[in-house]
């Protein structure tokens, strides 16, 4: 989760499944897809986000259990992101059951990417590797980052659905 809440919002994140990633199933939509080498999706049409992807790259993809995911992403802010921004986070468990949610601190969590805010308008690049457990449970998981600059606009709003097989 640590890692959802710090590159979620970034490229973001997508990746709140990093933590419960293994041997799985992409779900997803091929108009809404995340450019790069991932099982993201945007929420919607992203025509006026202010964080603007052009791609993220997931190595392994798909991750493997017990191994280190390395993640590359860029992307772009169409202006300054100051602190106060934030991410609502949702991983929920075969649909019905919610593993996590909340809601954080997006500068407080770029300090696990050796980002500070403000964050400035322009291009922004991330790397960031996460050793996955050994052992994940077979299902589905539904991941949800919405991340908002600190006037309640919109950054950005990804998805992943991955099925992890037993």
């Amino acid at each position: 989760m640590k890692l959802t809440t710090c590159f979620v919002p970034l490229v973001l994140s997508s990746l709140a499944t990093a933590s419960v990633f293994g041997g799985q199933t992409v779900l997803e939509d091929p108009e809404l897809s995340v450019p790069g080498d991932n099982p993201l999706t945007f929420c919607k049409a992203t025509t006026d986000d202010k964080l603007v992807i052009e791609y993220v790259d997931l190595i392994p993809n798909p991750p493997e259990a017990g191994k280190v995911l390395k993640i590359e992403a860029a992307g772009n802010f169409t202006e300054e992101i100051a602190d106060g921004a934030y991410v609502l986070l949702s991983v929920k468990y075969n649909r019905l059951i919610t593993l996590f949610s909340s809601r954080e601190n997006l500068c407080d969590q770029m300090k696990n990417v050796d980002k500070e805010c403000p964050l400035e308008k322009g291009k922004i690049n991330i790397t960031k590797e996460v050793e996955l457990p050994t052992r994940i449970p077979p299902g589905t998981y539904d991941v949800l980052a919405d991340a908002y600059d600190n006037m309640d606009q919109k950054l950005t709003c990804l998805t992943a659905k991955v099925t992890f097989k037993a």
